[in-house]
């Protein structure tokens, strides 16, 4: 019996969603997602602690600011690398025997990487937690949209799954500011008993699931769509440090090559890990590329921000944490409203909204900043700004990736703008961190002009965001009107 058929049966027997909205959720219903909520809980916490802790690691550790972004980057190349494979492999698996390994694994990479002594040694336990979230993530998401059905139900626990990531990254910058207080190690073990809790409460609770029936036999493509992501990440990644140097560019040339040889495999084989004809949906297309300015604008913001308040303000962490949180919070306030909005007005013209308060936001940002930002002019509007147009993109995005899409290939949709937006985190925050390294060596006390370019360049990518998406909507209406 599958998730679906255990838990709500009328959305599995093809009863339309609107009878499983009004089905009454159950305890163990209720008890599988708050699992799943947990689980995005946890990693909204680890990613905003440990960016509040950067500088002091980079302290203790002797690490430079571009060693500093591989502790963010080491854990999104194994993030990003793999998340396609994460959600394909759920769906041919098994979703739960794939979610509870890949949590064990996390949990386990936490308490190691919370007692290292090397840089080196950090940076490997971050890329295997990346590894692990590209399998539980994807997975979650692939259990949540198999569980509840499409329409009023689902959008009902995307809203409050997406409230638990805010509530966790909101949540991790304050705790982070505490506990690197006390040592930036903290920053790592803590989330282990919540790991924990989460692993046991998912052995209780999430039903067993049968595998897919076909499929799982497309060896040629797992090897080459793993190794050209693994590769293709790394290029992008280190490129604005290294130039398009020889290195950089056989590692591209190999990425290609073998993510090539991946589509054309994919194409030809009885049973592909993906399959290509997704592509051609254009509301998939349009969430990951969505995804991709979300992310990636958002994400990098953020770093600038942290090493800005910490590095060069010379603000404690917890004062930092406190100056950024107003975001995360308006995230965690609105979601709950989310799912009623997306009903009533579908998603398309909530993303359009999103991206215009995030490019709002950091063009009030760029025009109000001059040398040193002020907080209440500046920062403060800024980060509310920005904390409305998560709130309104990152459910509508992941509602727009998912919906119509068979119960079989959930994972695998939920993987594709997943790694969008990992991807997209990836070149954003290499490019920034390049910009930024590079002016800070000239920069005078206190000064913010090394950050302003960075700050253009995720300005931009919101604002093609913006653009993209108001694009799809016009052509959309024309569409209605001439049908």
């Amino acid at each position: 019996m599958t998730i679906t058929e255990t838990l709500t049966p009328s959305a599995a027997s093809g009863a339309p969603a609107v009878a499983a909205a009004e089905q009454r959720w159950t305890p163990r219903l209720w008890g599988v997602l708050a699992v799943l909520c947990a689980v995005l809980f946890l990693d909204g916490l680890d990613v905003s602690m440990v960016g509040v802790a950067l500088p002091s690691i980079g302290s203790e550790l002797g690490l430079s600011t571009t060693a500093l972004q591989w502790i963010v980057n080491g854990y999104v190349l194994g993030y990003g690398g793999l998340l396609l494979l994460g959600g394909r492999t759920a769906d041919l698996l098994g979703r739960r025997r794939v979610f509870l390994i890949a949590l064990a694994v996390f949990t386990v990479a936490s308490l190691v990487g919370g007692l290292v002594d090397d840089g080196g040694l950090l940076i490997a336990t971050r890329f295997v937690k990346g590894l692990a979230a590209a399998f539980t993530a994807p997975t979650a998401m692939s259990i949540l949209t198999t569980t509840f059905a499409e329409g009023p139900a689902r959008n009902r626990a995307l809203s409050i799954f997406t409230v638990f990531g805010a509530s966790g990254y909101s949540s991790g910058l304050i705790l982070g500011g505490v506990l690197t207080s006390l040592g930036w190690r903290w920053t790592f073990l803590v989330p282990v008993p919540l790991a924990l809790g989460a692993l046991v409460a998912g052995l209780a609770l999430i039903p067993r699931d049968r595998p897919a029936a076909e499929g799982g036999h497309d060896l040629i493509g797992a090897v080459t769509l793993v190794g050209g992501m693994l590769l293709a990440v790394y290029a992008v990644v280190t490129a604005p440090q290294r130039g398009f140097d020889a290195l950089t560019a056989g590692v591209a040339a190999l990425a290609v090559t073998l993510l090539a040889a991946f589509v054309v495999a994919e194409s030809r084989v009885r049973h592909p890990l993906v399959r290509l004809s997704i592509f051609r949906i254009g509301a998939i297309v349009r969430a990951n590329a969505s995804m991709v300015a979300l992310m990636g604008s958002y994400v990098s913001f953020q770093f600038m921000m942290t090493l800005y308040l910490q590095d060069v303000l010379h603000w404690a962490p917890l004062r930092m944490a406190l100056a950024l949180l107003p975001a995360g919070l308006l995230v965690a306030f609105s979601s709950p409203f989310m799912g009623r909005l997306i009903d009533r007005y579908g998603t398309a013209p909530l993303i359009v909204a999103a991206t215009a308060s995030l490019s709002a936001g950091y063009v009030w940002f760029l025009a109000t900043a001059g040398s040193r930002p002020g907080y209440l002019v500046t920062v403060l509007p800024a980060m509310l700004l920005l904390g409305g147009g998560f709130a309104f993109g990152f459910s509508s995005i992941m509602a727009q990736a998912t919906d119509g899409i068979d119960d079989s290939e959930q994972g695998l949709a939920s993987g594709l703008v997943q790694s969008s937006g990992q991807v997209g985190t990836a070149l954003v925050l290499a490019v920034v961190t390049a910009l930024v390294a590079s002016a800070t060596t000239t920069a005078a006390p206190g000064d913010f002009a090394p950050f302003r370019p960075g700050v253009g360049l995720v300005t931009g990518v919101a604002l093609a965001g913006l653009v993209l998406n108001v694009i799809a909507a016009v052509t959309a209406r024309s569409r209605r009107a001439a049908a």
